[in-house]
């Protein structure tokens, strides 16, 4: 994949060749090569989306619909239909440990399914009168993200206190040969490369927080800039993922711009300036917590993934702390789906109120208002698929409805 920070064209590359005989088979698992897009090797429409993804497991909306409970949102290899595990428990357990696990799952399927228009903004304010939910409410035994209850609520405690450590502010005034846009561009190639190497969300999230963190303590010329980006990607797939990609892979997407020793080094150079502490807590992970705690339906969920993926972009946006980023994502998602503003359960799990969030909402706005960059397509091209219900295409709220949502009063517990 050529790199648009050189002026070169992209391309996308085709799924991973796993296949392989004997030996050879073992040896390389673990260091897939990508194979060129066709024979020639020659440029690929983006347009298809046929390589991206989950697009071939998800044909339209119905399937999307009708499709269960992944482990894995957009990558995910396995699939776990809730109606063969509700007829599994009733034959595996007695009656009672049936009705439980039942209720859990009947509790699952209605996150998963529930529709985005069945409550209205005029429905809201009885519900920020409700008590706030039990952790078990929100916290079911088998969680979405296999995060056992008994500990869910410890790991964000401690995921909200880790982010602390990793505040940024501007540091693109101490990068004499670089600026806002170039960052722009490399952020927006490296969403193209978590695309055709299928990797997890999680992986591109934590690619760019490496990135910006080496790039706040270390000065750089804008040759560099790639290899930064990409190296960043494969200490971020290498923490994130299962079967990772390898150097090789890297070096191809790079179209043999750098060595493998200039990546060996450059990964050196990065764990080295972050004294090895890589552990950085993302706004994806904070999204997917804060939308379960709103009975979010997938399609909102969506969009305020959308809507954080495009963040990643902004520069001004690099000091945000991820928990308060991910909060005003998913608030901006509730008012532009019509399902009200900043609840009780909300307020009471995150550790945000709605005045702390409103003037980061307005920001948000601002930034999907502000006509899109042509060079910057990336992420609007990835969420106008029908896989993520082409989220990127609906309209924006009104400005008078989005202040009004988040003028309201925050609650006050008594």
């Amino acid at each position: 994949m050529h790199c648009p920070l050189r002026g070169d064209s992209h391309y996308c590359g085709s799924k991973a060749q796993s296949k392989g005989t004997g030996s050879d088979n073992q040896e390389h698992v673990h260091h897939i090569r990508r194979s060129p897009s066709s024979p020639k090797g020659a440029p690929k429409k983006r347009s298809a989306f046929v390589d991206l993804t989950n697009t071939k497991k998800v044909q339209n909306e119905a399937c999307v619909k009708n499709i269960n409970v992944s482990k894995k949102t957009q990558t995910s290899k396995v699939v776990i239909k809730a109606n063969d595990n509700l007829k599994v428990s009733k034959h595996m357990f007695t009656e009672e440990q049936s009705k439980t696990a039942e209720d859990q799952m009947d509790r699952v399927k209605d996150f998963i399914s529930s529709d985005p228009g069945v409550s209205s903004a005029k429905e809201w304010p009885a519900v920020q009168k409700q008590m706030v939910p039990e952790e078990s409410d929100v916290d079911p035994e088998q969680a979405e993200d296999c995060l056992s209850q008994e500990y869910t609520k410890d790991i964000f405690v401690y995921l909200r206190n880790r982010e602390e450590k990793f505040v940024l502010t501007d540091y693109m005034h101490a990068q004499p040969d670089l600026n806002a846009s170039m960052r722009g561009i490399l952020i927006d190639w490296m969403v193209e490369v978590q695309e055709n190497f299928e990797l997890n969300h999680e992986t591109l999230y934590l690619a760019v927080k490496l990135t910006d963190h080496y790039l706040s303590i270390t000065e750089v010329m804008r040759e560099s800039l790639q290899l930064i980006g990409s190296t960043a990607m494969l200490i971020a797939a290498k923490f994130e993922e299962r079967c990772p990609p390898g150097i090789e892979d890297f070096l191809y997407i790079c179209d043999d711009a750098y060595e493998r020793q200039e990546f060996l080094v450059m990964e050196r150079k990065i764990l080295q300036g972050l004294n090895f502490d890589i552990n950085i807590p993302v706004p994806y992970r904070f999204l997917r917590r804060y939308a379960k705690v709103a009975h979010a339906s997938m399609e909102t969920l969506t969009l305020a993934r959308y809507v954080c993926e495009l963040s990643l972009l902004e520069l001004e946006l690099v000091p945000e702390r991820a928990s308060r980023l991910a909060s005003a994502c998913l608030l901006l998602a509730l008012i532009t789906n019509s399902l009200g503003h900043w609840t009780v359960a909300l307020q009471h799990h995150s550790g945000y109120t709605l005045r702390e969030l409103g003037p980061l909402v307005r920001r948000l706005y601002a930034m999907l208002a502000c006509p899109a960059d042509e060079n910057l397509r990336a992420v609007e091209n990835k969420y106008s698929h029908k896989v993520f219900f082409e989220v990127a295409r609906i309209p924006l709220v009104n400005l008078e409805t989005l202040e009004a949502a988040i003028s309201v009063p925050d609650f006050t517990p008594d």
